[in-house]
């Protein structure tokens, strides 16, 4: 069974929640992040509205298109209109982005602790805002790798040069038909390293990173540990909110930290050592960071 812990609206309760949560944070001997898509939409990085229009205008009166999360899936005609779209895309969110206050603040916050990030997020920020590469899991691949379609084989390529290149030559919604990216090794045609079907290729980076995140987790056992989940929802709710509910159960020293605008909510098991906060991300980083500068001079 699952509860959602009552939340109540009085700014009284909610200074005493972020200074419950900061106490969490500081007296945990590890702190594993969980981040989804909402932690980058917090920090900015919207996939509609005004950012979508100042990037997309032209595909928004050819295409009609709403968003871009929605846009990805269209079935485009040719790969020269596939990725006009996907390589603007690519660039305006992982290589045009910029750095962004909130990973930022983040990582001031954390970067002392003994942490480790597992993620649903594809754009690249952790790393960008200064966390340790070392300390990162993307689970769902990386908007700045491609792979085959195929696929043939598991190996990744990076892609920088290709996308930067294909934003800049493109015209009428296309890119050029010489610079469609093919397999080196099938001839067929590549696609961005994401985790959207039964294609996705997990690389011998992607098994490494997932050695490091299993071998954190054993070293920090026995240890005192937070759970930090910061805007994940329930699409895939199996990849990080389920196990963290799971290891906080078996873990007695364990909490469960969940930051969410949407519904927040955990099992009855672990209810006494959760707190559940239904705030705006960056509303909450910024106190903990009002409370970490106060101690930290």
């Amino acid at each position: 069974m699952c509860s959602k812990k009552k939340m109540k609206p009085s700014i009284e309760d909610y200074y005493v929640m972020q200074d419950d949560i900061m106490k969490q944070l500081q007296q945990a001997d590890a702190i594993i992040v969980g981040a989804g898509s909402g932690l980058s939409t917090a920090a900015g990085l919207h996939y509609d509205g005004k950012r979508f229009q100042q990037y997309f205008e032209d595909f928004i009166q050819e295409y009609g298109f709403q968003d871009m999360y929605s846009a990805g899936f269209y079935p485009f005609e040719t790969l020269e209109q596939y990725w006009a779209y996907w390589s603007r895309f690519i660039y305006v969110n992982r290589y045009d982005a910029g750095t962004r206050k909130l990973y930022r603040d983040l990582y001031s916050i954390l970067h002392k602790k003994e942490y480790f990030v597992i993620t649903s997020n594809v754009d690249h920020q952790f790393q960008i805002n200064g966390f340790d590469k070392q300390r990162l899991f993307y689970m769902q691949g990386d908007y700045g790798l491609l792979q085959c379609s195929g696929p043939c084989h598991t190996k990744t390529y990076e892609n920088e040069s290709l996308i930067k290149h294909m934003v800049s030559t493109q015209k009428n919604l296309r890119i050029l038909s010489k610079d469609i990216p093919l397999c080196p090794i099938c001839h067929q045609p590549m696609i961005p390293n994401l985790r959207c079907d039964d294609r996705f290729v997990e690389d011998e980076g992607w098994y490494a990173a997932k050695q490091r995140y299993e071998t954190f987790l054993k070293l920090h056992k026995q240890d005192r540990v937070v759970f930090l989940e910061l805007g994940v929802g329930f699409q895939t709710p199996g990849i990080i909110k389920y196990p963290f509910w799971r290891m906080t159960a078996v873990r007695k020293d364990a909490v469960y930290i969940a930051i969410n605008q949407e519904d927040v909510m955990c099992p009855n098991e672990i209810m006494d050592r959760s707190l559940l906060c239904k705030m705006p991300i960056e509303t909450c980083v910024n106190a903990w960071m009002s409370s970490h500068l106060s101690k930290s001079t």
